[in-house]
């Protein structure tokens, strides 16, 4: 059993008042040991890349580690799997800080650092805004994803739901216009 050390969180200023906010989790498998000089320059972008993500405009909380800048000594999926958990107000603004800013430099390299998955590795989830999501929490939502594949409890980008439809969907249900 893998033991976690106890969890703070970077948080920006209030957001707006929305109902909802999108939580994010993905998960790596490092290919080599985060000390390794292979990943040195994964290491080294943390901070900068965190940075960009707290200033970023619709974000609003992160996990990290108690006494740390980051969460890469959170291994609650496993000794060689690091995570990411992040709450945004809005998917657009998670997309663009993931496909148009600094962060995309990391997604390019990424093959340098981390093992391929064959399973999902990334979930989005509607929380209700305030809620920050545990790590237990986020874990069953990608094991969700994995087992079930996409619906409005468990989604990614390219198989999104909106928060209204997450709100009004209950398990077994079949959301307008959507076949089983």
């Amino acid at each position: 059993m893998t033991t976690t050390p106890p969890v703070r969180a970077a948080q920006a200023a209030p957001a707006p008042h929305a109902a909802h906010h999108l939580a994010q989790l993905n998960v790596a498998t490092l290919r080599y040991p985060l000390d390794d000089p292979r990943v040195a320059p994964f290491v080294e972008m943390l901070d900068p890349v965190n940075a960009a993500a707290d200033g970023t405009p619709g974000f609003v909380w992160r996990l990290v580690g108690e006494g740390t800048d980051d969460a890469t000594a959170l291994r609650p999926a496993g000794e060689d799997v690091i995570v990411n958990l992040t709450v945004w107000e809005t998917q657009e603004a998670l997309w663009d800080f993931t496909y148009r800013s600094g962060h995309l430099e990391v997604m390019r390299r990424r093959r340098e650092w981390f093992a391929r998955h064959v399973e999902a590795h990334l979930v989005l989830w509607w929380v209700p805004a305030g809620h920050r999501p545990t790590v237990g929490e986020a874990l069953e939502r990608l094991a969700e994803l994995r087992a079930h594949g996409p619906s409005p409890r468990a989604f990614t980008f390219a198989s999104s739901y909106s928060a209204d439809e997450a709100a009004v969907r209950r398990p077994g249900s079949v959301a307008p216009g959507r076949a089983r």
